[in-house]
Parts: structure tokens; C-alpha cells; sequence
């Protein structure tokens, strides 16, 4: 008889806590599910938010979310999915950072715990009860951590930076607020 280990059984509730609640966000932006504004929406809120070009950002950020918390909650591919979902969440940051970080102001609370808890399952694993360990971890090895946390950090920086410095550009000009 099989003892169940609860270290496995915990990794699988928090996969799956934070899988299904990073893929009901994204399919809001993707699908307009659960009363999300679909891509179009999504557009017109990146385009808003200062993110160029709008309709790829938009595009990434649901993939990111979707995917991401698909893939979490499966346990498959666990660090890339942690990594895309983490580095998703840093462009959420960045949107709420100047609120502050409490959610009740706007801040980014929640974006970085959603970020954190995701980074920390792709670099933990899946666990025992998980499609990583049904198929013998072929998408979890050590190398599969560097890389996509590297390559999810450098696009991060590169959109987030990218955003900054479109920011920064157009301080001087008028809009429509205040031309």
C-alpha cells in the first residue's frame, strides 16, 4: 500500500489553485469568459496602459496566463509554465506598481503574489501527482528551469522597459485630457 505524501498532495492543491485561477484570468482576455473583455477589450486596455504594439501585448498576456495556469495545473512542463506565468505577472506589476502595493488601492498585491506562488512551482516541480512525473519529468530538468526563467526575465524586462520608455516619451505630449 501506497502512503500518500502530503508534501506531493500539497503541491497539487496549490498547482491547481493557481493554475485555475491564472487561466480563468487569462481566458477574461482571450475569450471574454467570466466577464473579461476578450482580446479586443484586452487591446484597448494594453494600448491604454502604454503597451505597444497593444494587440501582441494583449495576445502574450492571456497565452501567458492561460497557458501557464493550464500547464500548472496539469503539472506539465512545470518550469516553463511557472516562468511564463511569473513573467506575465511582472507586467501586471508594473502596470499597479505606481498605486502602491496594497489591492485595495489599486496596487500590485495581487499580480505578485499570483507571480511569486507561479515562480515558485516551476522552480519546486510538480510534485508526485502531476504529468511531469507521468512522464518522467522529459519537461522538468534542471536545464528547462535556467532557460525559461532566463528567457522569461529578459522578455520581461524587454515589454515592461518598453513600456517605460514609451511612458517616459510621451509625458511631454498633450492628450486628450489636456490639450
Amino acid at each position: 500500500m501506497t502512503c500518500i505524501n502530503r508534501r506531493d498532495l500539497g503541491l497539487l492543491v496549490l498547482r491547481v489553485g493557481t493554475g485555475a485561477v491564472l487561466a480563468a484570468h487569462g481566458s477574461q482576455k482571450l475569450a471574454g469568459w467570466f466577464g473579461g473583455g476578450g482580446i479586443e477589450g484586452t487591446t484597448a486596455a494594453m494600448e491604454a496602459m502604454g503597451f505597444d504594439p497593444p494587440k501582441h501585448s494583449a495576445m502574450a498576456a492571456g497565452l501567458g496566463e492561460t497557458g501557464g495556469g493550464i500547464l500548472l495545473a496539469l503539472g506539465l512542463a512545470t518550469p516553463a509554465a511557472g516562468a511564463a506565468a511569473a513573467g506575465t505577472m511582472a507586467g501586471a506589476v508594473a502596470v499597479h506598481a505606481p498605486a502602491g502595493f496594497f489591492a485595495t488601492a489599486g496596487g500590485y498585491e495581487y499580480p505578485a503574489f499570483l507571480g511569486f506562488t507561479a515562480a515558485a512551482i516551476g522552480v519546486t516541480g510538480a510534485g508526485r501527482y502531476s504529468l511531469d512525473h507521468a512522464t518522467g519529468h522529459v519537461l522538468d530538468r534542471p536545464w528547462v528551469v535556467a532557460l525559461a526563467f532566463a528567457g522569461s526575465a529578459l522578455a520581461a524586462a524587454a515589454v515592461v522597459g518598453r513600456r517605460a520608455k514609451g511612458q517616459a516619451a510621451g509625458e511631454g505630449e498633450p492628450t486628450d485630457e489636456n490639450a
